[in-house]
């Protein structure tokens, strides 16, 4: 479980393909403090932590074929930017929301606008009337996750939503890399998944 309150951007040190599967080799300031089997957000996505070198100061997670399909592992390269948050702890507040690292679907960055100080970043994802029905989609001020990043939405339709985005977001999760055409992970809010599973029964 997280909370969307990424703790820094990761950076993609090696990729290998196994099968179907991809073995990601990362680097994180924090390494030194993970284990073995930990859960650890990856862009929204939940893996784990199946090998770490605190020499070289890396760690590598594997994804399968369903979780490849499902979000935009598939996109990353050497290099690539990627959020990062461990898993959240029982004892403190909750300053995002409730997250769960299971990535509904992607969705592509159709325009970024500067505003002053601050940027607005519309996405557009599939719209599926019958997933809308089951909580599938975003409600004006409600949240939503973006590539691990809990946020606000405004400017809510079917089919797209934008994000405002202040300066430290900006520059301390992987929203600075973004461009036009850009592919991220979307999670729903799950409290709005449970209440629109709720009102189906009569």
């Amino acid at each position: 479980m997280f909370s969307g309150i990424v703790e820094e951007y990761g950076v993609v040190k090696a990729i290998e393909k196994d099968q179907e599967n991809y073995h990601f080799t990362l680097t994180c300031s924090f390494v030194d403090e993970l284990k073995i089997d930990q859960s650890l957000s990856h862009n929204g996505v939940c893996l784990t932590v199946v090998k770490i070198d605190k020499q070289a100061k890396t760690y590598t997670v594997t994804a399968i074929k369903e979780t490849l399909s499902k979000t935009n592992l598939g996109y990353w390269e050497v290099g690539s930017k990627v959020n990062l948050e461990r898993s959240m702890m029982m004892n403190g507040r909750l300053d995002g929301h409730i997250v769960q690292g299971h990535v509904d679907q992607t969705a592509t960055c159709t325009k970024v606008e500067e505003a002053e100080g601050s940027w607005y970043f519309t996405f557009e994802y599939e719209f599926d009337k019958a997933k809308a029905q089951q909580g599938y989609m975003t409600v004006e001020k409600g949240s939503v996750t973006v590539n691990g990043v809990s946020l606000t939405v405004v400017n809510s339709k079917d089919n797209s939503f934008q994000v405002a985005i202040i300066p430290f977001t900006y520059q301390e999760t992987n929203f600075h890399t973004f461009e036009v055409g850009t592919v991220v992970n979307l999670e729903f809010d799950i409290i709005g998944k449970y209440l629109s599973k709720l009102a189906t029964f009569k």
